[in-house]
């Protein structure tokens, strides 16, 4: 007959629990003091052209401790990319949820995010635009992965668009795709000049431009 291993006491649990979740805490502090020291370094630099090395110097941490919670530089900036996306979901999502007007919620979150995206390293963005694309080509399903919360957003945001009549209905999470992609994708290139036009584009040219695709109406000059 199989003995039934012993229920360990209430308080050899919690006492295992409490370690654990100190842990876990000590950790995370780690893993924010390297992410802030790459921030600082991009925000200086204005360019993520630094070293793990440095990362490490600016974090007052030891090299053993980074590759213990990183692989390497690419996996860095992948969080701090991740983190901002986050970020601007959750800004975007309270924002936009504060108004009553559907269509109107909906051009504020395409005009935050055309914002958020505009290529600044000095700031903190969503996109940092000299190693986003990167990412894009080196690493498309962990990018798509930090994508996801803010197109949970977005398409959320169409749905009650269409639920109220003042889009036509479609397939809500393939054109919130293709929203965001379109509103990033310009705000990286704003300001490049493009045949004749080398005026930067505005948020309201590309909230029109979007409505124009949504909507099925022509955009006109």
């Amino acid at each position: 007959m199989t003995a039934v291993p012993e229920e360990q006491p209430a308080w050899r649990q919690r006492a295992v629990e409490r370690s654990t979740r100190a842990a876990k805490l000590r950790a995370e502090q780690r893993v924010q003091r390297f992410l802030d020291a790459a921030q600082e370094l991009i925000a200086e630099k204005r360019t993520t052209d630094f070293t793990v090395q440095e990362v490490v110097d600016r974090s007052k941490q030891s090299l053993r401790s980074f590759y213990q919670h990183f692989d390497g530089k690419h996996e860095l900036l992948l969080a701090l990319f991740e983190d901002a996306l986050s970020k601007s979901a959750a800004e975007i999502r309270e924002t936009a949820g504060s108004q009553s007007d559907p269509l109107q919620a909906l051009r504020l979150a395409v005009e935050m995010l055309f914002e958020q995206s505009l290529s600044n390293p000095g700031v903190e963005r969503p996109l940092f635009s000299d190693f986003a694309l990167q990412l894009l080509v080196k690493h498309p399903a962990q990018v798509a992965t930090a994508h996801l919360p803010l197109h949970q957003v977005f398409t959320e945001l169409v749905e009650q668009a269409e639920d109220a009549g003042v889009i036509p209905a479609g397939k809500p999470r393939r054109q919130a795709s293709i929203l965001m992609q379109t509103v990033m994708f310009v705000a990286q290139g704003n300001g490049v000049p493009a045949g004749s036009h080398a005026a930067a584009v505005s948020a309201e040219e590309v909230w029109q431009f979007c409505l124009g695709g949504l909507s099925g109406v022509p955009v006109r000059n």
